[in-house]
């Protein structure tokens, strides 16, 4: 039996556990993270539960939307998309206790997550050897994946508020910047041979800086350069669209897909 023949045979067919990289999932990231912030806001602020109180309470709901995610090996929209809803609120409580509890800078945190970013991409290649999420079929590198998407959102929050506060940009200025560099990384991936892994993890950093942008655009008060509609409001409007989303995706695609792992 020939090399060629062995590998083939020795293949193992596994269900990728994240969904493919469509028009949709962009769609429904952009969403979720939006509503990360506003629900954030809304937790916290309006029903009064305070920054830690609801940083615990989450993070609980959280730990168990990443247990029931785990235990499906297999994507499945509605209990993937739960877990990136709450992984959008968690990450921006992160970012906001790091700055209104213990008092560190907007850029001192973005600069913070940046580095942890980067140590957590660091370690997930040096264990795995890829960074791509089309073959996500062990434990290992769900948890790799999880991990760098929470700090993909904390950093985001921190970058979307430095931008907009801290350099005085104001929320649509900043929105409107990280738009363009995200059709800057599509265009350099389509028509420049920009590598497709960087490519998505550049642009799935920055569409949560462009999500917090569009939250606190739509929620903030006017006096704060916002429209003012309100971080219930806004939350409600973008979590029954994501349920719309939601139902669309599993009714028409379930997004699954086969990778093999030629090591077993």
């Amino acid at each position: 039996m020939s090399a060629a023949t062995n590998t083939a045979t020795n293949a193992v067919g596994h269900e990728n556990r994240v969904p493919k990289v469509t028009w949709d999932f962009w769609v429904i990231k952009l969403l979720a993270v939006t509503m990360g912030e506003t629900a954030a806001d809304f937790l916290n602020a309006q029903l009064g539960l305070g920054l830690t109180n609801t940083s615990l309470i989450m993070g609980a709901i959280l730990a168990v939307a990443l247990y029931f995610q785990f235990a499906q090996k297999r994507y499945v929209p509605a209990y993937y998309w739960v877990a990136v809803i709450l992984m959008s609120i968690v990450g921006t409580l992160v970012t906001d206790n790091l700055i209104d509890n213990l008092g560190y800078t907007l850029l001192g945190t973005t600069i913070t997550f940046s580095i942890i970013l980067a140590i957590v991409f660091a370690v997930w290649f040096a264990v795995e050897r890829t960074l791509s999420i089309h073959t996500i079929f062990t434990n290992s590198r769900e948890a790799f994946y999880w991990l760098a998407i929470l700090f993909t959102f904390a950093l985001g929050t921190a970058f979307g508020d430095y931008m907009a506060e801290a350099l005085s940009l104001g929320f649509l200025s900043a929105g409107v910047i990280f738009g363009v560099v995200i059709a800057a990384i599509y265009l350099g991936f389509r028509n420049f041979g920009l590598d497709a892994v960087l490519a998505f993890w550049l642009a799935y950093i920055l569409t949560r800086p462009l999500g917090a942008s569009i939250g606190d655009l739509l929620s903030q008060d006017v006096s704060n350069g916002g429209l003012g509609f309100g971080p219930m409001v806004t939350s409600a409007v973008f979590l029954t669209v994501i349920v719309a989303v939601i139902v669309y995706m599993t009714t028409t695609h379930d997004g699954n897909e086969v990778v093999y792992d030629d090591k077993a």
